[in-house]
């Protein structure tokens, strides 16, 4: 059978698509690629937030599986809403990569000099470090992998996801930062139509226990009604029987938290993520939420 998979052009998207469509091949399929240029590539000037979370590297390659111009689209799975298109399945995870956020500078986190100027365009990194020094600049960064290293010069620190890094065999000295981060961060997604021929080809490729961990995570940021424009983190880890949660609300400013860790039993992890949702909720993380929405 022959797969069209849509992917964005850039060298860290390249190389996950490549990663996909080597399994594909292994299992039979004939693969095509076709390069979509997304309004996250586009609209550089815009940050983000200004996207509203509906997908800026995601949104229109997803709309094409729907109108039936590609089969497939592979993505960083921390790009993708909670909410897909209608018809539109994560048909397959990849093992799991590093889900760590890394510090990339001259200095070390502890020994950043005050009022140092960070680079990052993620609202959640941006919490996270005022939380701890709100002495911090904090400025966006947009670009490719290598276009935000290129920029290091303007800043005194960029914070990246170190997956991205190790996917690229890019070899530069990181310090990893103790972040609650993104849903899915670190795995990689292949979208596809549900009950398509292509669909049923591609979850060959799936790996169970990424898929488990991602499924508690994205409801996890889904229950809560978060996004990219929230600063919100959680991150969900198999250890046997037993699933290690950590999940975090925080204000825009840092200043207000609400954190919630917890192990849940694997064998009725859905169970346990709704609780999560609850005791967040309870302890007012869905109005940090709604804070945060209303801001943008």
């Amino acid at each position: 059978m022959k797969i069209i998979i849509g992917t964005r052009g850039s060298k860290l998207a390249m190389m996950q698509t490549n990663m996909v469509a080597n399994g594909l091949r292994e299992h039979g399929a004939d693969v095509e690629l076709n390069i979509v240029k997304t309004s996250g590539d586009i609209f550089l000037e815009k940050s983000l937030q200004e996207f509203g979370g509906k997908g800026a590297f995601t949104s229109e390659i997803n709309e094409m599986i729907v109108r039936g111009d590609v089969d497939a689209a592979v993505h960083s799975l921390k790009d993708v809403p909670t909410l897909l298109p209608e018809g539109v399945i994560i048909a397959a995870l990849l093992p799991r990569a590093s889900r760590k956020d890394v510090l990339i500078s001259d200095f070390k986190f502890k020994d950043l000099p005050t009022g140092a100027k960070i680079g990052t365009s993620s609202t959640r990194r941006k919490a996270q470090l005022l939380r701890i020094r709100p002495d911090l600049q904090i400025e966006d960064i947009r670009g490719n992998i290598h276009t935000r290293i290129r920029k290091l010069k303007d800043y005194d620190a960029i914070i990246m996801a170190k997956a991205g890094l190790n996917r690229l065999d890019i070899d530069i000295e990181v310090e990893e930062l103790d972040f609650i981060t993104s849903a899915g961060q670190g795995a990689v997604a292949v979208a596809a139509k549900k009950d398509s021929e292509a669909s049923k080809i591609i979850g060959k490729l799936d790996h169970e226990a990424t898929r488990i961990e991602v499924e508690i995570e994205r409801s996890i940021l889904g229950g809560l009604g978060g996004g990219c424009i929230v600063p919100m983190g959680t991150s969900a880890e198999i250890k046997d029987d037993v699933v290690t949660v950590d999940s975090e609300v925080l204000s825009l400013d840092g200043k207000r938290d609400i954190i919630v860790k917890r192990e849940i039993a694997l064998s009725d992890y859905k169970k346990g993520s709704l609780e999560i949702v609850e005791e967040l909720k309870k302890m007012g993380g869905a109005e940090l939420v709604k804070e945060a929405i209303r801001s943008v």
